[in-house]
């Protein structure tokens, strides 16, 4: 059973010719949604480390123009968990469909501003306080966009491949990476510092609305899963879900959120705090750790589905704590090469620092997802995945900045990595693991908790 968008439900199942077209494009949507979302993304996040300290914070000095651009970057990450609330609330009422939809022309719209946006040498102080609005846009909308579009690809596929077709979501991350980061550095490279500090940042963003086009069209062909057409047929979507999934679930939440630590604040670093501390240590060109950035990225666009169909065969925890583990584990040796390593050295160790995060980072959708039933999953794994934000991926630049500045040793970041791994250790082991669950029974988790 699906849902139409004439809100009448009609009978297509995963396994017949009509479902299996439906899967793959929705599949399809998941990936090309969130690569658009997170295409967006990281363009501010490298725009926050390449050019916004001395555009939007001229009068600071170098250390505070990276804080005041990191915080900016912050703002972003804790209005992730309000959007996940908000589009989580929605998503459970209405569906996963509309709701991403909406989500999507946020997202796109706020970044298209970002690049026609003058700096503070034109309009003053209203010049940060435009970007941190839209900032809080943008976090709104990626906050209400990932479970939705990991529940879009989950609840339309083979339920014993959760794992693999969750991952289409997460696919999005390096895929948005290349291609933001990746347009930032061809401009970089190919203008002048003058022309690319002027105006070559801003075409990568006003080239997102181009891509929320493409996005809308592909979202516009796919039906609601069939797994929340049957609530809507039978009558039972919650009145309240994001409350319900509080109280009912807020141990799933809280140990969804922790499992992410070790996922998403070194990523963070790796990603975008690598960009300034590399450049400030040595006289390597930005366009070299642009590179390096690009080709873990793009290695990492094949790790994610292998890593994801490992969790479906092996389970997800698995899969999962061996990340965790080498995530711990690389942290000393990582700032240690940053620090005294010659190119060669620093090129492999940003390219080998993806590897433990697509470990995390494919089976997550799945481990996230099956957490919470149907009817409360849109808001439940919303939350859990997006409460990391405020307190792991958010800060985690900011920090490692003031860290820096305070130790005067990144080791002290080493460290920080190694806190995060061990709270995702104990989180993923007290996590349940539903690799094998029913999914779209919801009595099997009231049974669970009963």
């Amino acid at each position: 059973m699906v849902l139409g968008d004439n809100g009448i439900t009609h009978k297509v199942e995963p396994d017949s010719k009509s479902g299996r077209v439906q899967v793959r494009r929705a599949a399809l949507a998941s990936a090309i949604g969130t690569t658009i979302e997170w295409y967006d993304f990281f363009l501010y996040n490298t725009a926050a480390a390449l050019v916004f300290p001395h555009l939007f914070f001229p009068a600071s000095s170098a250390y505070a123009g990276a804080m005041q651009s990191f915080a900016t970057y912050a703002v972003g990450f804790a209005a992730r968990p309000v959007g996940a609330a908000i589009f989580g609330h929605w998503g459970d009422r209405i569906g996963r469909k509309t709701t991403l939809i909406v989500t999507l022309l946020l997202m796109g719209v706020s970044s298209g501003v970002v690049g026609l946006l003058p700096g503070t040498s034109a309009i003053g102080f209203a010049a940060p306080l435009i970007l941190v609005l839209l900032r809080l846009v943008q976090g709104i909308a990626i906050g209400g966009e990932w479970s939705g579009s990991v529940l879009l690809a989950m609840e339309w596929g083979d339920q014993k491949k959760r794992g693999l077709l969750g991952s289409f979501a997460q696919i999005g991350v390096p895929v948005g990476l290349v291609l933001g980061t990746g347009g930032m550095t061809l401009l970089s490279a190919t203008l002048s510092p003058e022309a690319f500090d002027s105006w070559g940042w801003r075409l990568p963003f006003l080239a997102s609305l181009i891509l929320v086009a493409i996005g809308l069209v592909i979202r516009l062909k796919i039906l609601e899963t069939p797994m929340f057409a049957k609530l809507v047929e039978k009558g039972e979507t919650a009145k309240t879900p994001v409350l319900d999934a509080i109280r009912q679930h807020w141990r799933e939440i809280l140990l969804s959120s922790g499992v992410r630590f070790s996922e998403q604040m070194p990523f963070y670093l790796f990603t975008s705090y690598v960009l300034i501390y590399v450049v400030a240590r040595h006289e390597f060109s930005k366009t070299f750790v642009l590179n390096a950035v690009l080709v873990g990225a793009a290695l990492e666009l094949l790790m994610i589905p292998l890593f994801s169909q490992l969790s479906d065969r092996y389970g997800r925890k698995k899969v999962y704590l061996t990340g965790v583990v080498l995530t711990g584990l690389i942290a000393f040796p990582y700032f240690a090469i940053l620090t005294s390593g010659g190119h060669a050295l620093v090129f492999v160790i940003v390219v080998v620092s993806f590897i433990p995060h697509a470990l995390q980072y494919g089976p997550q959708a799945a481990l996230i997802g099956e957490s919470f039933p149907t009817h409360l999953r849109y808001g439940g794994a919303g939350l859990g995945y997006q409460l990391a934000s405020v307190f792991a991926g958010g800060p985690a630049p900011l920090l490692a900045t003031w860290l820096l500045h305070q130790t005067g040793t990144p080791y002290s970041i080493s460290g920080y990595i190694v806190l995060s791994a061990i709270v995702s250790v104990f989180c993923v082991i007290w996590l349940k693991d539903r690799s094998n669950a029913d999914i779209d029974d919801a009595s099997v988790y009231r049974r669970a908790r009963a």
